[in-house]
């Protein structure tokens, strides 16, 4: 009888314990916005509206200070009451309010570490670009996205537009987790055909292909592929019913099957779809999108494939494809719409902090280019978003005397920031030195061509750091391998210098850099540097071109909270 007694105490206390605090608010605004503390831990909140769950994500809500505030749109509750739950009783639950303004927008694009010619989401944690395409005058960015915390979790594809590659417009997250999973990375076509038949007017539909990634326990997980798509040119998603569309973990016995990427190969009039499976990448066909057949598999690739055409030095007569995966190694070979034929590789022409690069579907054949985006992994301290999208390049294959190899360098778009222009030739380490001191401001294009006179390398500096670091004795730029080209004393380097970021680009191209720019330890600016040598003339800089850069938020469209 006694234990029985305490039993029902133990049964009717239990609610006192495990009860969630609960806020309710009526929605008469577009945005909740909401205190983030980075020392609490990760707990679920849980949005409803009308006793139905709209939206459930971990969040640290603060509970003595409030080291960040982030949003969630909530126009599509306007008039209704959402009702908030969190696991325990929090003093950052009673500060969350509701406005037309996100938090902060006062300052918003313009903080102290916010780069200013790279995209960046207004709040929380973005990685690998996804669905890159091109669609009636729009670039669309979607990429994996936190809009709750500046750390990994909570996978979104947020999405951004751009009618220049160069300033983009935040349009809200598009994708958000289900039943199967969050939204991991994957890709985007224009199915200007209808073979999946989701169109229902006049615009052509937008497909996206994605990863939902269900985690079971810390070290196993299913990940399956599945669509949505758009019949509003991107602005709102439908996933499709039948998901996932593919379902590979048993065939090889691996929580690691994601990242599709789709485009369409005309010359076997078949959608084809690369997937990251294991150990490598593999090729899977299909007629409508939705029912995938498997083709062949190749090794020696993790995460993000990406496969696609180029012409060799321009000549459109004679071209070969490229694969890839995350890291930047790459293969150059022969693609008949099932199995990739490796013809050269694995090479390399990138280093640093560039990941999951991708590049844009549907480009028009009247410009013809192969563009690519990539996630830039660099950090943001100390502000309410973190990591960044690197610039936009245009790919190309090239003759060289180690055989065809892969060339990136910044679009011509990049043109649209540049401000006041110096150009200055045949100068002295002292001379190019003076001239740099007329330069104003912390974003800037550079383009140089220097020649080693005397000792075995040279140095770029900024506010006392080095951004170029060329070892010729070692093959060695910012102590990356890279044998060159051609052999001599002679590069060309172009840098791209915004407030966190550098990225360098050597031999036109042939070899790139993604470095963070490390915290200034003096005021000196941008010059050569010469160090401890006695060396007469150490370099001749044969060509110096800088330009000062604009701002990418500095535009009429954009209101305080980057939209239209």
């Amino acid at each position: 009888m006694k234990f029985k007694f305490v039993f029902i105490l133990l049964f009717l206390a239990a609610p006192l314990w495990s009860q969630e605090a609960e806020r309710k608010i009526k929605i008469t605004k577009k945005y909740v916005n909401l205190p983030i503390q980075r020392s609490q831990d990760r707990l679920e909140m849980k949005l409803s509206v009308n006793g139905k769950d709209s939206r459930k994500f971990v969040i640290r809500l603060s509970e003595d200070q409030t080291d960040y505030w982030v949003f969630h749109d909530v126009s599509s509750y306007n008039g209704q009451v959402l009702t908030i739950t969190y696991p325990k009783t929090v003093h950052g639950l009673d500060e969350i309010y509701q406005s037309d303004h996100i938090a902060g927008a006062d300052s918003l694009y313009q903080e102290k570490n916010r780069p200013q010619f790279h995209f960046t989401s207004k709040r929380g944690w973005n990685n690998d670009p996804n669905g890159l395409v091109y669609y009636d005058g729009e670039y669309h960015l979607f990429y994996q996205h936190n809009p709750y915390e500046a750390n990994w979790e909570n996978m979104h594809w947020g999405h951004a537009i751009s009618t220049d590659l160069v300033h983009w417009i935040e349009q809200g997250d598009k994708l958000y987790p289900d039943e199967l999973g969050t939204m991991f990375s994957g890709s985007a076509v224009v199915d200007f055909n209808n073979s999946a038949n989701f169109q229902k007017g006049p615009e052509k539909t937008i497909v996206a292909a994605y990863t939902a990634h269900k985690r079971l326990s810390d070290s196993d997980a299913i990940q399956t592929q599945c669509i949505a798509y758009s019949n509003d040119k991107g602005r709102s998603w439908t996933k499709y019913e039948g998901n996932p569309v593919v379902d590979s973990k048993a065939k090889w016995n691996s929580a690691h099957t994601r990242d599709p990427k789709v485009f369409w190969h005309k010359e076997t009039n078949k959608w084809i779809m690369v997937l990251f499976e294991k150990t490598g990448q593999s090729i899977y066909n299909s007629d409508d999108l939705k029912n995938w057949t498997f083709q062949s598999h190749l090794l020696g690739f993790w995460e993000c494939p990406e496969l696609f055409e180029l012409a060799v030095d321009g000549d459109e007569n004679i071209k070969k494809w490229v694969i890839y995966g995350a890291s930047g190694t790459y293969m150059i070979g022969d693609f008949d719409g099932k199995e990739f034929k490796v013809a050269s590789g694995k090479h390399r022409y990138v280093s640093g902090k560039l990941y999951a690069a991708q590049t844009y579907n549907n480009i028009p054949e009247s410009d013809g280019r192969r563009i690519q985006m990539g996630w830039g992994q660099i950090e943001h301290p100390n502000m309410p978003f973190t990591q960044m999208m690197v610039f936009p390049t245009e790919l190309t294959l090239r003759s060289t005397r180690n055989g065809i190899r892969l060339f990136s360098e910044p679009i011509d778009e990049i043109e649209l920031l540049h401000k006041k222009s110096y150009k200055w030739n045949n100068l002295t380490l002292e001379e190019a030195n003076a001239n740099l001191k007329q330069l104003n401001g912390d974003l800037f294009h550079i383009k140089m061509e220097v020649e080693i006179l005397n000792g075995t390398g040279f140095q770029f500096h900024y506010h006392g750091n080095p951004l170029v670091n060329y070892d010729m004795n070692r093959n060695l730029f910012n102590e990356s391998f890279y044998p060159g080209d051609k052999s001599g004393l002679t590069k060309t380097v172009e840098l791209l210098v915004d407030r966190t970021s550098v990225e360098i680009f050597v031999d036109k191209g042939g070899f790139t850099i993604v470095s963070p720019l490390e915290t200034a330890k003096n005021n000196d600016g941008l010059e050569f540097y010469q160090g401890r040598s006695n060396l007469t003339e150490p370099i001749k800089v044969h060509h110096l071109e800088v330009y000062e850069l604009k701002s990418i938020w500095n535009n009429e469209l954009i209101t305080d909270e980057g939209g239209k």
